[in-house]
């Protein structure tokens, strides 16, 4: 019987629509500028380039409706919704959710004027909502991804804005890493990204899926 030093954390999950199994979490890779409308928001050239990717840890996600916590040192904390991938044996995708990926935004210019990683910027705890899975064979190409600020709404685009396509990011991301059950793959967002104060409530949506919602909490003390 193996003796722990520490006794080993709850490994993140995820619900799933309709029933009640989960979807255990071991990593969160994610795409940048996917959508050439926030290519260009962000400065970059939006003509096919080949995808880029940056990580967050599983224990950045937040699931089950639960309210992140306002990160410390940032004063430019922005949202970004996406369309999330589950993937399965062989590296498949098996599942599919709302997701809204919280940046220090501040610290990630930093970081890019210094070519620095984006680690802080990006990976942070309880950076990663994330809503239930929906089994299946996916939303339509076509689906509407919205997001929400107290009612007003910020980011609007359709799926087949994105640059690359799911099964063309999971293709590019096994050239990377050896992937498998437990991976979630963030695709990219809209243009209209922007800050997220403590007390704001998010409402993300595409069309097919669970919705995402949650209240920015202040910070952990």
């Amino acid at each position: 019987m193996t003796q722990w030093l520490i006794p080993p954390p709850e490994s993140p999950s995820l619900p799933v629509v309709g029933s009640d199994r989960r979807y255990v979490v071991r990593r969160i890779l994610c795409v940048g500028q996917n959508y050439a409308d926030h290519a260009r928001e962000m400065g970059a050239d939006p003509d096919r380039p080949a995808p880029f990717f940056f990580s967050k840890p599983a224990m950045a996600l937040v699931s089950d409706g639960a309210d992140p916590a306002f990160p410390s040192m940032t004063h430019n904390l922005h949202y970004e919704v996406e369309l999330v991938l589950a993937l399965g044996e062989d590296a498949g995708v098996i599942g599919w959710a709302v997701g809204c990926d919280l940046t220090r935004r501040d610290l990630q210019a930093e970081a890019k004027a210094k070519g620095r990683p984006w680690d802080a910027a990006k990976g942070f705890d309880q950076s990663a909502p994330c809503g239930a899975l929906s089994l299946g064979s996916g939303p339509d190409a076509s689906a509407a991804i919205r997001l929400s600020v107290n009612g007003e709404g910020r980011q609007s685009g359709h799926l087949s804005d994105m640059i690359w396509a799911p099964y063309e990011i999971v293709e590019q991301a096994a050239r990377l890493w050896d992937l498998g059950p437990g991976d979630l793959i963030f695709t990219g967002t809209p243009a209209g990204v922007g800050p997220v104060q403590t007390g704001d409530r998010i409402e993300a949506v595409i069309e097919g899926l669970a919705p995402l919602s949650f209240t920015m909490g202040p910070p952990r003390t």
